[in-house]
Formats: structure tokens, C-alpha cells, sequence
């Protein structure tokens, strides 16, 4: 549909809408008449919602004439006709006015008319689309410096005290790539809370009892133990650094490149603490390498049978929702091995999704240098269900604070990203989920 067409059918929509509102301002509108006013209001203001979203995606610069063009039209034009069109109705509705029974209530007729003025308030509605261009140019603006903190706010960025709340569009957006990139948060199990708050994470075995014949005593007492394990989200930062040359320069896209900046750097500190957390002062016990249950293998056997034993040693329940998470030298390693019978141990997986895929002795297989261990060069595979990897996100906690001086004496503009997450691998002793096996590594002691 052309702009013309929609021009016609938003001034023929408002039309009918001050219409509506003109005769429910008169008291003109019956009490079993309100469910199908309040239906066509409905109607009608999806369809003004629907129109306006289309012109402002056609880039239209001349909305807030036509909006006062057709509300001008509205206010002169539309009681002339009503007066023409609706005198007989008039006649009738003036001799039911008194009838309280038919009438609406202030309420009711307060309801439609607050209805109404939505739908005909179409002057400066953006699509979903539009409004989040502006977040993220409002947001890439501030963060270089080219609008102040009065203005990002006025604009819906939520600044002050030199930091900048990262907007919940590019904050998804990090987080996706992050997805992408960090196989834990893709396998893993991810809670969202308010605030800094402890998750508790609770992990038991308990055992039941059978008896065939008819109980003469009482049932024995059950001993439960458990580990309650709490997810307490860490200060968490990351920092990325962009050239004032690159701010500066004509025809770049800054926006872009303060994003990008943004999800690397933010990906490679998350993804360290989650794999390895061995950052200095900050370590995670609960990483993924530090929790992860040893596996060695037996002197003589095969790389081929020691992946099978591997596999075969998590409880059955836990195979069943494994996979594969290795690095890039045990992919190397197990790309040119054959089982037995000659058929390549690392086979296609057939509708993978997100693109081609592998498994390994019948379980899906990821790739990811992460998994390294201290060795780049040595074979690294982990196998279980990863979905017990429990992740933390606190809602609204990514900022981002600009500093200029730090890096003034190299032409740079640096950017701190600062989060709260926990991630951290959790099982029963009972029960482990998660082996790691490194290859060539033998059991202390044997």
C-alpha cells in the first residue's frame, strides 16, 4: 500500500473515532451499544497503530503536518455531518436519556473515551524497529562524547555519575553473541533475577523404600544429604579501547564499532570465568575446568577406547542429555580416526541445528579453544550434560563508563563494561555430570 492509501485510511479511521467520541461526549451512545463500540474502537485504533508504523518506516518527514491537517479536519468537518446524518437518532436517544438502565456509567463512557484518544494519538508512534535505531544511536552518541548526559536521558538512556546503563536492546544483542560464542551459555541453564541476589541451587539424593507385604511399622526415616550451592553474582567488567581517530572520521559507522567492541571484549572476560576462571584475585571454583570430574585414561588402551569408556561412565540418565564440548587439537586428533569396522569416528550430524554439525560415538560434538587446557597443543574433551552449568544474569546490571584520560597519552578512548554473573557448574557428589578428559594425562599416584 502506497502513502497516499494510508494517508486516506488513517484520516477516514480518525474520522469515524471523533465521530464515536463525539456522540459518547453527547451521552448518545447506549448501554447495549458499548460492547460494539468498544469492539470498532479497538479495531480501529489497531489499524491507525498498524498505518502509523508503515509511514514512519517510509521515513515520512512531513507526519506532524498531516497529523495536524487531519485533526483539523476532524474537529470542523465531522459535526456538520453529524448534525446532518444522525438527527433521527438524536431524536430517539433525547427520549431515552433518562432511562438509567440504558445509559452508560461515567466509568464506561470515561473507559471508551480514554480508548479513543489513544487511537487517534497516532502524532510521533515509531515501530518497534525505529525506536530501537534511536536507543542505539542515542547510546553510541553519549558514549563518544557527541550528546551530554541532559540529552541521552531525554532520549531514554538512563546515564549519570559518568556511566551509562547499557540499553536493553544492545545488552540482548551482547548477550546473543555471547551465545553464539560461549557454548555454556548455550548449553547451560541461564536465571534472570532483580538485584544482587543469591540463587540457591539445591542438589539431593534421597532413598525410597519398597515393602511387598502390609506395613506393621512405621515407615524408617529417609537420610537426605545435599549440597545447597548459592549463585551469588561477582562484580563482573570487561575493557575495550577505540581510537579517537576512528570517532572522528567521517562515513564510519561508530555506532557499529563501539558495539563490536563491546561484545568481544565482554564475550572473551565471560567466557574465560565460565571455562577456566582463573582470573588472578577472582577465580570461580565453579568453572567449568575446576568442577569438571577427572577421567584418565588406562595404560594400553586406545584413544578410541578410552573416548568409549568416557562415554559409558556418567549414570545412564545423564548420557542421555550428553554431548561433546572439545578443543580445536582433539578435534584435529579425532578427524582422521576410523572405528573398527572403517567408518570415520567423527560423523556428519544430520540436521544440526544452526548449520553442519558432528557426532561423536552417537552424542552431538562442540568445538571451542576455550576448552584448552594449560597445553594448547593437547587434545581437551569434556562429555556430559551441561545443561547443569547454572548461569546468573542480573536484569538492567550492564554499564558502561567512558574513560578519556586513561588512555589520553595513546589517542584512545577507553570503554569499562561492568555486569553481575555467577556461572558455575553444579551436581550432586551423587551424581556427577561433566568429565573431563585430557589426553595424555595420567592419575596422580599410578
Amino acid at each position: 500500500m502506497n502513502k497516499k492509501l494510508l494517508l486516506a485510511l488513517q484520516k477516514r479511521n480518525k474520522e469515524r473515532l471523533t465521530e464515536l467520541k463525539n456522540k459518547l461526549e453527547k451521552g448518545e451512545v447506549r448501554a447495549e451499544d458499548l460492547e460494539a463500540v468498544q469492539k470498532e474502537v479497538q479495531e480501529l485504533s489497531d489499524q491507525l497503530q498498524e498505518i502509523a508504523d508503515k509511514l514512519a518506516e517510509m521515513n515520512d518527514t512531513n507526519t506532524d503536518e498531516t497529523s495536524t491537517d487531519d485533526t483539523n479536519t476532524d474537529d470542523t468537518s465531522t459535526d456538520d455531518e453529524n448534525r446532518d446524518d444522525n438527527k433521527d437518532d438524536e431524536q430517539r436517544d433525547d427520549e431515552s436519556k433518562d432511562d438509567e438502565q440504558r445509559s452508560l456509567t461515567p466509568e464506561q463512557r470515561d473507559g471508551v473515551l480514554k480508548a479513543i484518544s489513544s487511537g487517534l494519538s497516532t502524532r510521533g508512534h515509531k515501530s518497534a524497529k525505529n525506536k530501537e535505531k534511536e536507543i542505539r544511536s542515542a547510546f553510541a552518541n553519549f558514549v563518544v562524547g557527541r550528546i551530554s548526559e541532559a540529552e541521552a536521558r531525554s532520549l531514554g538512556i538512563e546515564a549519570g555519575n559518568g556511566s551509562v546503563v547499557v540499553p536493553e536492546v544492545i545488552a540482548s544483542e551482547i548477550i546473543s553473541y555471547a551465545q553464539e560464542e560461549n557454548l555454556l551459555r548455550k548449553y547451560g541453564t541461564v536465571h534472570r533475577t532483580n538485584g544482587n541476589v543469591k540463587y540457591p541451587v539445591l542438589v539431593k539424593k534421597a532413598e525410597a523404600n519398597v515393602n511387598k507385604k502390609e506395613r506393621g511399622s512405621e515407615i524408617p526415616e529417609t537420610g537426605i544429604e545435599f549440597d545447597e550451592i548459592l549463585l551469588e553474582p561477582a562484580e563482573f567488567d570487561a575493557l575495550a579501547t577505540v581510537t579517537k581517530k576512528l570517532i572522528h572520521m567521517s562515513g564510519v559507522n561508530v555506532e557499529e564499532i563501539v558495539i563490536e567492541e563491546l561484545k568481544k571484549a565482554y564475550v572473551r572476560k565471560e567466557t574465560n570465568y565460565m571455562f577456566n576462571g582463573n582470573d588472578t584475585g577472582n577465580e570461580n571454583p565453579g568453572a567449568l575446568a575446576k568442577k569438571a570430574v577427572a577421567f584418565y585414561e588406562t595404560t594400553g588402551d586406545s584413544l578410541y577406547d578410552t573416548l568409549v569408556k568416557l562415554k559409558n561412565t556418567p549414570a545412564t540418565a545423564v548420557v542421555k542429555k550428553s554431548r561433546w564440548i572439545i578443543n580445536r587439537a582433539a578435534l584435529t586428533k579425532i578427524e582422521t580416526m576410523k572405528t573398527d569396522d572403517g567408518f570415520p569416528l567423527l560423523r556428519p550430524f544430520t540436521q544440526a541445528e544452526g548449520g553442519i554439525g558432528y557426532t561423536l560415538l552417537g552424542h552431538p560434538l562442540d568445538f571451542t579453544d576455550e576448552a584448552d587446557g594449560a597445553d594448547p597443543t593437547k587434545p581437551v574433551f569434556y562429555f556430559g550434560d551441561f545443561s547443569s552449568f547454572h548461569i546468573q544474569d542480573v536484569i538492567g546490571a550492564m554499564q558502561l563508563q567512558k574513560l578519556v584520560e586513561k588512555f589520553s597519552g595513546t589517542n584512545k578512548i577507553g570503554y569499562q563494561i561492568y555486569n553481575l554473573l555467577d556461572g558455575q557448574l553444579i551436581y550432586s557428589p551423587f551424581e556427577p555430570t561433566v568429565y573431563r578428559y585430557e589426553v595424555g594425562v595420567t592419575k596422580p599416584g599410578a
